[in-house]
């Protein structure tokens, strides 16, 4: 008997957090009748579960990483509700993946997907502090007084930021290259942040996740890697970058 998010993120349904968010909705049934509560176990050898109405196997699919350059116009859900297409529409595996965190709509750059529940969950939760490193476009030349409310953090609307590494690169005409490095995963937040101190967004890329970049994928591409060096390249690195740069 195990736990049911359990069980759905082993088959590769989600992450144990997204599983939980499923249920909370109503859209898991076990042996016919819909469960909303945490906490249930059930056989996955004995009992049906159903998501959205298609059974699930208990039986733990191979995992799978990928890491995706996400090419701007593309959302990072399994479905969108206005037609646009996802993130999933470019990757072509026999396993249901699941993109960990996200990059909004209009953003581009370094994004992992995986069946993994167990590494999605580590990635994610704030207290890893995994860092994500952004290259921003900013409109104008923002002052050193500015950055700085951005390396001791900046009040939002949902609360404070925590403190971010930022470096100017280059000034590009009337405007400013950034490198801004966050360990959060709040919505849109690089943009929010920007947009606080006075120097909105133009264009922004997600270049690296810990020591994972890019390389040399173009747009649209993704490869395979191991658990392995997602760990690797991802284990306690932000305090690491920030004394490096």
């Amino acid at each position: 008997m195990e736990r049911l998010q359990k069980i759905m993120a082993h088959a590769g349904v989600a992450s144990r957090r997204k599983s939980e968010e499923l249920i909370r909705a109503g859209r898991v049934r076990v042996n016919g009748k819909v469960v909303t509560e945490m906490g249930m176990k059930v056989d996955p050898d004995q009992d049906l579960v159903e998501v959205d109405g298609k059974p699930i196997t208990g039986r733990e699919e191979p995992k799978v990483y990928l890491l995706l350059y996400k090419p701007r116009g593309y959302v990072t859900t399994a479905k969108d509700p206005q037609g646009r297409p996802t993130v999933l529409d470019l990757v072509h595996v026999p396993q249901r993946v699941y993109p960990v965190g996200r990059l909004d709509y209009d953003t581009e750059g370094l994004l992992i997907l995986t069946n993994d529940g167990d590494l999605t969950y580590r990635l994610t939760h704030p207290k890893h502090e995994v860092d994500k490193v952004y290259h921003a476009l900013v409109a104008g030349h923002p002052p050193e007084d500015k950055l700085q409310q951005l390396r001791t953090g900046i009040m939002l609307e949902d609360g404070p930021t925590a403190p971010a590494k930022v470096r100017r690169l280059k000034k590009i005409q009337g405007n400013t290259l950034l490198e801004i490095i966050i360990h959060e995963g709040r919505n849109r937040q690089v943009r929010r942040m920007c947009e606080a101190i006075g120097h909105p967004v133009l264009h922004l890329k997600r270049v690296a996740i810990g020591d994972l970049t890019l390389g040399n994928l173009k747009p649209k591409q993704y490869v395979k890697v191991s658990r392995v060096r997602i760990e690797k390249a991802t284990a306690n690195n932000y305090n690491h970058r920030l004394r490096r740069l």
